[in-house]
């Protein structure tokens, strides 16, 4: 009778095994941190008990199967992430950061609310997440349910344009911030490979989807490049790996976006947890531009590394559908991990550029094949036909990428643009140090 009850309520599918395993390694990493990070801190019973609170409803909304379910413990984690932002509630700084966060929460709830209502009334009553998700239905009201599902998304996972909360959250604890980051951010990427299977039915919403994400991931990349501020910088940077997870779920390639949240997550934890001391990421580089015969050489280490990448993830390197901007992408990072390598000495440093960048191919190519393989009886890696979209979208990203490589500085009017979009909200800033109450 128990395991009925379970059963109706929760489903404990591949996707929801892999991301409980992702968010218990995640967690553990972050709490054996805080154990030592809040010694000494007034409320740190109290934040270990809403730590233990929030990791338990971020599982239980993982493997949530019920409608009225999934929305309590989305509510729930929101809730309580907020008040760990609002750790030091006498911080005017970071008393407004949670209650801008909470803002943006409150909207994707009614978001989510509204969608959840239209595919309850459109399905007959059905509250089964997975039942809805293989029901045929025909109804216009699927696409708008659709919309406000991808609108909650964008606001949990920080999309432009609703990222101001994102980057207004820096006044949290490095604990909160690794989790926040890590985990519940990447809950809007989970929100739609959930309902995969009403997106795919719908191609043009797909590719919304990916013009959303390619804008997100650009626009993230731009503003990280030309921060000062470490933890500012990687709240850019998790934006704009929120952008190139979303424009993944976009090309109908929901897997890849599954582990593109595992590797993002683990690699933003360990960046946030030790950003007190040397975490770097790519900023500009003081040795670009490259010469010709540089940029040749790594142009064909990238091409060897997408060409691998390609080879162990199973997939066609020259395809003529979406799967072929993924391997484009990988073709990029390579061709920039290549151009890291060889910034002096080209002969010497060539054969370990190119070992780098096979090995990164055949490494990230293995853990999206690894996803793949567990994430088959769902079906969740159909790669779309290439339409005008696609390619413009391309092109713009090998433009924006071109600039990054060749430009010796952003212009000046672009930089004040930036810099001021970027900037978070004045009232989430603590001006003077006196403000800030211990």
């Amino acid at each position: 009778m128990q395991v009925d009850l379970l059963n109706r309520y929760f489903n404990c599918d591949s996707l929801a095994m892999i991301m409980v395993v992702f968010v218990g390694f995640i967690s553990a990493i972050v709490t054996k941190f805080a154990l030592n990070y809040m010694k000494g801190d007034k409320n740190y019973r109290s934040f270990f008990i809403s730590l233990f609170l929030l990791i338990t409803n971020i599982i239980l909304m993982i493997i949530a199967d019920h409608l009225l379910i999934f929305i309590s413990t989305w509510v729930l984690s929101n809730l309580i992430l907020v008040k760990m932002m609002i750790h030091k509630s006498a911080w005017r700084a970071a008393t407004e950061s949670g209650l801008l966060t909470a803002k943006t929460y409150l909207i994707g709830l009614c978001s989510i609310s509204l969608a959840f209502i239209l595919l309850y009334l459109v399905t007959g009553g059905e509250t089964s997440i997975d039942i809805i998700n293989h029901q045929k239905n025909d109804s216009p009201l699927i696409i708008i349910a659709l919309m406000l599902i991808l609108i909650a998304a964008m606001m949990q996972s920080a999309i432009w344009p609703f990222h101001k909360w994102l980057i207004s959250s820096l006044n949290s604890p490095l604990p909160v911030s690794a989790i926040m980051h890590a985990g519940l951010v990447n809950g809007g990427g989970f929100l739609i490979v959930r309902f995969a299977p009403l997106y795919l039915n719908y191609p043009a919403l797909l590719s919304i989807i990916f013009i959303i994400g390619l804008v997100t991931a650009i626009i993230g990349t731009l503003w990280k490049l030309i921060q000062s501020d470490i933890k500012r910088m990687l709240a850019c940077s998790t934006m704009a790996q929120m952008g190139f997870m979303i424009m993944q779920c976009g090309l109908g390639l929901f897997s890849a976006a599954i582990a593109h949240i595992i590797l993002h997550g683990s690699f933003k934890s360990y960046l946030f947890l030790s950003s007190g001391s040397a975490a770097q990421e790519k900023r500009l580089d003081l040795h670009y531009p490259p010469n010709i015969m540089s940029f040749i050489c790594a142009v064909f280490c990238g091409a060897l590394g997408s060409y691998i990448f390609a080879l162990v993830s199973h997939k066609t390197w020259l395809a003529l559908d979406t799967s072929f901007l993924l391997i484009s992408i990988a073709f990029i990072a390579g061709t920039s991990l290549a151009l890291s390598i060889m910034r002096k000495n080209l002969l010497i440093a060539l054969p370990l550029a190119l070992l780098t960048t096979s090995v990164a191919g055949a490494i990230y190519g293995s853990n999206i094949l690894i996803v793949e393989s567990i994430l088959a009886p769902l079906n969740l890696f159909q790669p779309q036909p290439l339409n005008i979209l696609h390619v413009i979208g391309l092109v713009i990203l090998a433009l924006f990428w071109l600039a990054m490589v060749f430009a010796r500085k952003i212009p000046a009017r672009l930089y004040v643009i930036a810099l001021s979009a970027s900037q978070p909200h004045p009232k989430t800033i603590t001006t003077h140090r006196n403000y800030y109450q211990y």
